[in-house]
């Protein structure tokens, strides 16, 4: 029975939870290791899903600071298939990491799960990014970077920023409310792009590429989530 959701979802659960045990738990002072959380992820997911067939790609963000005498914030990015992280620096409009995506061919992506000969021991990418504050870091699902072109992506995010600034100052979950606006205005911006069978798209560019016949923006997943890099507040 085919069940992707459940692919997708037992995946980012157990791979939380072997971060947050590792990152956290009494190996706090190591250099953490997000690519071994996905394989066991991986391996707990396939036990767990038994006879549920389903396929998903992994993309993840851990953000976490350098060993160094004086810590700097890090962001350990992972990468297996076609989804997308994006790290932009609004200070200055502009990318600052961007991961790439894995194929084994046009639009056949690097996948785990049922029939699929993709590790994370074996093919996920790691990533170790130096952030400062205020860099926003977004997860994007293959349905925004297949309609949304880098530039579209960043002025959206920067004006979103902006917008989030007037609507939202002063109110406790401030940062929280401004990446969810962030999050949702890149959604919007991608599916009017999916639904428009006239716009010119990255999809539609590496289709020709490929020597297909094609135009328009692709109907696709379009999900995201949005963090801002910030000082961990003390509790006291």
């Amino acid at each position: 029975m085919l069940h992707y959701r459940l692919w997708s979802r037992l995946i980012i659960h157990f791979w939380a939870l072997e971060a947050e045990r590792d990152v956290y738990g009494v190996n706090s002072s190591t250099d953490p290791d997000p690519k071994r959380y996905l394989q066991t992820a991986y391996e707990q997911t396939k036990e767990a899903t038994n006879t549920w067939l389903g396929t998903t790609t992994a993309s993840g963000a851990l953000i976490h600071s350098s060993l160094d005498d004086e810590p700097k914030p890090i962001v350990y990015v992972t990468q297996l298939g076609d989804s997308q992280i994006l790290i932009i620096r609004p200070r200055i409009q502009d990318i600052i990491f961007k991961t790439k995506e894995q194929w084994h061919w046009f639009d056949c992506p690097r996948q785990l799960g049922t029939n699929s000969p993709d590790t994370p021991a074996a093919n996920a990418v790691v990533n170790k990014v130096e952030v400062e504050e205020d860099d926003v870091v977004l997860a994007m699902s293959d349905g925004v970077v297949d309609n949304l072109w880098e530039h579209e992506i960043i002025d959206k995010v920067v004006a979103s920023l902006k917008e989030a600034e007037g609507k939202f100052s002063g109110e406790a979950d401030f940062h929280a409310k401004r990446m969810k606006h962030v999050a949702t205005e890149v959604v919007k911006a991608a599916m009017k792009i999916a639904k428009d069978p006239y716009a010119e798209s990255p999809y539609m560019e590496r289709g020709i590429e490929e020597g297909l016949s094609m135009e328009g923006g692709k109907l696709d997943d379009i999900s995201v989530v949005a963090a801002i890099c910030r000082p961990r507040q003390s509790s006291s």
